[in-house]
């Protein structure tokens, strides 16, 4: 292992969107229990310091590639096309027109049911883009276009975070 490996290197996972989870946890584990600064107690201040680095570097990596949607934005920024989603918010209409259509069903849900519903509806649209975000990074090498598909996700995932907001607002 190496500072400089990338997450997938680190983890010795081959670079493709499409991963195991719980290979990604198993492995994780198995580089925590390398790393653990408490393995490095009779070595004294300096290993441990090297090894809480390392143990950092693990988790930050576990955390990005357990994530779909982080592990994307990360196979972009690996390929070469960051998903800049504090720069470029550039969406093709259809998709802008599909957020202002949740924006008003949601403005205009008033009961449990309606707001389950509507996430119902971006929960699927969360499960096609991300389909298509790995076909675009594992079968077609496309990162810039995944990187689109990536700003359109974090688009939905705020979307369905609204919707839990105002979930949690009817219970409480």
């Amino acid at each position: 292992m190496r500072l400089t490996d990338n997450d997938f290197q680190l983890f010795g996972l081959p670079e493709t969107q499409a991963q195991d989870g719980a290979a990604i946890a198993t492995r994780w584990k198995a580089l925590q229990a390398e790393v653990h600064p408490d393995r490095f107690a009779a070595e004294g201040a300096a290993a441990q310091r090297v090894a809480m680095q390392w143990a950092m570097r693990v988790n930050e990596g576990y955390q990005r590639l357990k994530d779909p949607l982080k592990r994307a934005a990360y196979l972009c920024e690996l390929r070469g096309a960051p998903v800049g989603a504090e720069t470029n918010t550039a969406m093709p209409a259809a998709f802008l027109m599909q957020q202002m259509e949740w924006r008003e069903s949601l403005d205009d849900a008033s009961s449990e049911s309606a707001l389950e519903a509507l996430d119902d509806d971006a929960a699927r649209a969360e499960a096609a883009a991300l389909a298509q975000a790995q076909r675009l990074l594992d079968d077609n090498n496309d990162a810039p276009a995944a990187a689109a598909q990536v700003r359109a996700l974090m688009f939905i995932q705020r979307f369905r975070a609204d919707i839990d907001q105002r979930l949690a607002a009817l219970d409480a």
